[in-house]
């Protein structure tokens, strides 16, 4: 229980002080609340105009709003109305800078009103803000409960932002995109290609596409386009461009997967590797320090032990490819123990130990675990689990389809996360977007195939991630 101060328990020389380090969420929790939509003080923006993201500068009366926090809850306390306040800036703030709010009861007036000196420094003292504050001062004293307020969600995603950012680094990837014949599908091929991120080569029914083409305002005339009306002979097409080297990664646009995939897994002529292709959603989830990936959600249905080996380690030669030096790899079930009547317990047990046995490389492997222990520190706790993975998972492997179906579709639409797909296995990335994804979606494939298309070549990230980055 806390208590403030009232008018008669002041002193002149009392003072009272508060830390805090200025965080991305900070602004834009002010911005919302303000309404002051300032570039300069928002984040993955670029503000100077040179083509860069510049890093932001915290608004100057979020810091001023500062010296409220130490007014209403310590000194005077709650209870206090504030009067007047004047404020000199001295210079800017930037995420992560930590700041020293204080105030120092200089004088006492009529009608319990308090004369302040306050002042905004940084660690080294260096000046931020100063400036003198009139209050009124409570009369009687309020005890009151210090609780946290409620959680707020900031729907930020600021990892595919990263990703996308570091794939325009690199080269653009010439690109079969197979019937991209409606708004969506070929809208964003095209984005993905004025990004800077693919060479598209269209195929499909020519007058399909340009129709698609003029509904969103778009000339085709800087792009291959190779006119075949069946999407089976269009995928077709695109797996021989492959094997002729004409691409290096093959995107799904308005068709159905299986029609795609028939061509992709063919014995003869196809894109099989010696592993078993999977699929990989990587999402983006506000609030995540790191990307997720879910494995397999989109194309073995029912895995058993060998396929769940390549299924594991296409993630994490994916989760390798976007940053992440060592990924932490949760085996999903419905226990966070082996339960000899629950399969997938068995199968999470089999392949931690088989990457303990450098059967599968590249990751920190656990399992099996249970959604809440793979991602939650605290329930991990809870329940006693001793691992690098409980808590911290960046790779979550999934029993079957269905699981990893819903598991993705809850994030999307209840936790407001991005996803972006890519198929691992094949000779070349693939593409596998959903026809109902929009053109932000698609960016961030072709982003994440880019940058694992280079680690294939070369064996190294394009730069490795830092969790603790903004």
């Amino acid at each position: 229980m806390a208590s403030n101060k009232t008018y008669d328990q002041i002193s002149v020389g009392d003072s009272a002080q508060i830390t805090r380090t200025c965080s991305t969420n900070d602004l834009l929790i002010f911005a919302h609340a303000s309404g002051n939509r300032n570039p300069l003080n928002l984040p993955d923006t670029d503000w100077t105009g040179d083509g860069q993201v510049d890093k932001p500068v915290a608004p100057s009366m979020w810091v001023g709003a500062l010296i409220s926090a130490v007014l209403g809850n310590i000194l005077p306390g709650p209870g206090t109305r504030y009067l007047t306040q004047s404020l000199e800036f001295h210079r800017g703030v930037a995420v992560g800078d930590e700041l020293i709010v204080r105030v120092e009861v200089t004088g006492k007036g009529a009608n319990r009103v308090l004369e302040i000196d306050t002042t905004v420094t940084l660690e080294d003292g260096t000046a931020v803000a100063s400036g003198k504050a009139e209050v009124t001062a409570p009369e009687t004293t309020i005890e009151f409960e210090a609780s946290d307020l409620p959680a707020l969600l900031i729907e930020r995603h600021r990892h595919f932002n990263r990703l996308i950012t570091l794939a325009k680094k690199l080269a653009p990837m010439p690109t079969a995109v197979v019937a991209p014949d409606d708004e969506s599908s070929l809208a964003g091929a095209l984005l993905a290609a004025d990004e800077g991120l693919i060479e598209p080569i269209l195929i499909g029914s020519s007058a399909r596409i340009k129709t698609a083409a003029n509904s969103i305002g778009r000339s085709l005339e800087a792009f291959a386009l190779i006119d075949l009306e069946d999407e089976s002979e269009a995928a077709a097409k695109a797996i021989s461009m492959v094997h002729d080297g004409s691409v290096r990664a093959v995107m799904k646009g308005h068709m159905h997967t299986d029609d795609l995939l028939r061509h992709i897994v063919k014995r003869d002529g196809g894109l099989r590797t010696k592993r078993r292709i999977s699929h990989v959603f990587v999402m983006d989830i506000p609030g995540r320090g790191t990307p997720v990936l879910i494995t397999d959600a989109a194309i073995n249905i029912a895995p058993d032990l060998e396929t769940k080996v390549d299924i594991t380690q296409n993630a994490i030669d994916a989760a390798r490819s976007l940053g992440l030096s060592e990924p932490k790899v949760g085996i999903l079930s419905a226990i966070e123990t082996v339960n000899p009547a629950i399969p997938s317990s068995l199968d999470a047990a089999v392949l931690s130990k088989m990457a303990e046995r450098g059967q599968i490389k590249g990751g920190i492997v656990d399992g099996p675990l249970a959604m809440d222990n793979a991602i939650d520190v605290q329930a991990a706790r809870t329940k006693g689990i001793n691992s690098l993975v409980a808590g911290h998972a960046e790779v979550l492997v999934v029993p079957n389809l269905e699981a990893g179906n819903m598991l993705a579709k809850e994030l999307t639409f209840i936790a407001h996360a991005e996803a972006a797909g890519l198929v691992i296995g094949a000779k070349v990335p693939v593409m596998l977007t959903s026809r109902a994804d929009d053109g932000r979606a698609r960016l961030a494939s072709c982003a994440i195939a880019l940058l694992y298309d280079h680690w294939k070549r070369t064996g190294l990230p394009v730069e490795v991630f830092d969790p603790s980055g903004e």
